[in-house]
């Protein structure tokens, strides 16, 4: 009982700044003060994978989006826009709309988990992880996942390919 409280707390904390942090993302218009929020928003799913003794995957998050995307996103907004001359008015006139979507959306969802938890779908886990994490991961991605891990490199430096050629425009 005090491990379960030991980690109730700690993920209630981050799962509050994740959906506050969220919804800030999406219902700012300053896009710069999203992209800071969305990096509180990946920073606390780091968190949470801490929390679930993922720490690999706490690494990945907090290095490749925290530090890399969302770090790539800030410096493209402040080169491409000029923030410090435009007034931004942060109202939404289609306020009452978005409540009532988001209403609808969260009753949906309690009602997805009421009616597959009351019937005892979802079990804890009863073995342990591995000691070694990473070289799991790494055995993993080198035998039964090669092929889909090479189709999501091509891909990306298909995207990458294509983020140049936008980028270098009608001058070359």
């Amino acid at each position: 009982m005090v491990e379960q409280a030991s980690v109730g707390v700690p993920f209630w904390i981050l799962s509050v700044i994740v959906l506050v942090s969220g919804f800030m993302v999406v219902s700012l218009k300053n896009i710069f003060h999203c992209a800071l929020f969305l990096i509180f928003c990946l920073t606390g799913v780091a968190g949470i994978f801490v929390l679930l003794n993922a720490e690999f995957l706490a690494a990945a998050q907090v290095l490749i989006y925290v530090g890399a995307v969302c770090t790539l996103m800030i410096f493209a907004i402040m080169l491409t826009s000029n923030m410090t001359s435009k007034k931004i008015i942060q109202t939404n006139h289609n306020a009452m709309v978005a409540f009532f979507g988001c209403m609808i959306f969260t009753v949906s969802v309690v009602a997805m988990l009421w009616i597959t938890t009351r019937d005892g779908i979802w079990h804890m886990a009863t073995e342990l992880l591995p000691e070694n994490n990473v070289l799991v991961i790494g055995q993993l991605l080198m035998t039964k996942f090669v092929v889909p891990f090479e189709v999501v490199s091509i891909v990306l430096l298909a995207a990458m390919i294509g983020a140049i050629v936008l980028a270098r425009g009608e001058k070359a």
